[in-house]
């Protein structure tokens, strides 16, 4: 498997697809009164950290209140959470209701990479000035499964945990030492073969090569007629 394929595969891994968390479409309370809505999810995010975030866009999305991946309740303000791991719920309560709440949210599980998310429509009902009334509270339970297709946020979303750029940037750092190691490598090659090729032409290490031309002097002392070897002068 090539460099570029391992590191494609690493970098995609963050954005798998997954659809398992569920919610209700739509809740409703009461002003100055509470309300409680559960979210399913599949047991292999048990352990995840929960979620639960305001705004109609999921990439601008404040997070209001997230559980510590334990089954304590955290309470922040108005609102608390607990994930009850054992039955793959987690549970959302609002308390003291204002006309302002009424909102788009977002029931969500952070996660390597892109998180999951369902939206739910969160609307208040004005309460009676006629009589003054208890505070009350309602439940929402999501009733459909984990086959149907819940609400799923686009890939430029700006829930991308620390797990994640940790994640990244310890695969990114190997592959470019790993690359810069090679073409390292691939150099070294390159010069050794060079400098093989050039000691073939070469006398033995340690000598000086031999520089030799005619002795003319030596030459003429010889009979002219017939053939015979000139003589070299070599220094040495």
């Amino acid at each position: 498997m090539s460099l570029l394929t391992l590191f494609s595969l690493f970098w995609l891994s963050g954005y798998s697809i997954a659809t398992e968390i569920t919610g209700p479409t739509t809740v409703n309370g009461l002003e100055r009164g509470s309300l409680t809505l559960r979210c399913a999810y599949g047991s292999q995010w048990e352990t995840y950290l929960k979620w639960w975030c305001r705004g109609a866009v999921w990439s601008s999305c404040q997070i209001l209140v997230k559980t510590t991946g334990s089954e304590q309740e955290v309470k922040r303000d108005r609102l608390s959470i607990r994930d009850d791991q054992k039955n793959h719920t987690f549970t959302v309560t609002m308390k003291d209701l204002r006309r302002d709440d009424a909102d788009t949210y977002w029931c969500g599980i952070e996660r390597t990479g892109t998180d999951l998310g369902v939206k739910v429509q969160v609307t208040i009902d004005p309460a009676s000035t006629a009589t003054p009334t208890m505070p009350t509270s309602t439940t929402f339970t999501a009733l459909v499964t984990l086959q149907e297709t819940s609400s799923f946020p686009t890939l430029n979303s700006h829930h991308l945990d620390n797990r994640y750029k940790v994640l990244k940037l310890s695969v990114l750092l190997p592959l470019v030492f790993s690359i810069l190691l090679l073409l390292l490598v691939a150099a070294l090659l390159l010069v050794w073969r060079m400098m093989k090729r050039q000691k073939k032409g070469t006398a033995v290490p340690g000598e000086r090569p031999l520089l030799c031309k005619p002795d003319l002097a030596a030459d003429q002392s010889l009979p002219q007629k017939g053939h015979h070897k000139a003589l070299l002068l070599c220094p040495g």
